[in-house]
C-alpha cells in the first residue's frame, strides 16, 4: 500500500471526501464533548457512556475515511458514498419526524448529501 494524492479529478474528488470523513472520525473520537455541544445534543453528568458511543462512532468514520484513502478502490469509495447517502436519508426523516434544530439539521443534510455524491459520482464512472 501506498499512500498517494490521486491525478485523476473524479478521484480526487472522492479522495477530498474520505478525507473529510476521517478528519470528522478524529475530532468525534478525540473531542466528543466539542462534538456533542456542536451538533446540540445534551450529556447527563455522570453517565460517561454518552462519551463512549461518540468516540466509537468518530473512531468508524476515522477507520472508514482511511481506509477509504490507503485502498483507493472504486467499491470502497461506493461504500462510501452509499453509507452517507443512506446517512442522508435518516436526516430526512428525522428532520420530518423528529423536532430538533432545522438550522444544524439542514447544515449537515447539505455536507452528507456532498460527502455521499463525490465518492458516488466516481464510483459510478460519472467524474
Amino acid at each position: 500500500m501506498e499512500l498517494y494524492f490521486p491525478t485523476d479529478l473524479g478521484e480526487r474528488l472522492a479522495y477530498c471526501s474520505a478525507a473529510f470523513t476521517a478528519l470528522i472520525g478524529l475530532i468525534a473520537m478525540f473531542a466528543p464533548g466539542y462534538t456533542y455541544r456542536f451538533l446540540k445534543l445534551q450529556v447527563r453528568e455522570g453517565r460517561p457512556e454518552a462519551y463512549a458511543e461518540g468516540r466509537s462512532v468518530g473512531g468508524f468514520y476515522l477507520g472508514f475515511g482511511l481506509v477509504a484513502i490507503l485502498l483507493a478502490q472504486p467499491m470502497i469509495y461506493l461504500a462510501l458514498g452509499a453509507s452517507f447517502a443512506v446517512a442522508a436519508f435518516g436526516r430526512i426523516l428525522s428532520m420530518m419526524s423528529d423536532r430538533g434544530s432545522v438550522i444544524v439539521s439542514m447544515l449537515l443534510l447539505v455536507v452528507q448529501a456532498i460527502l455521499a455524491a463525490l465518492p458516488l459520482l466516481y464510483g459510478l464512472g460519472y467524474i
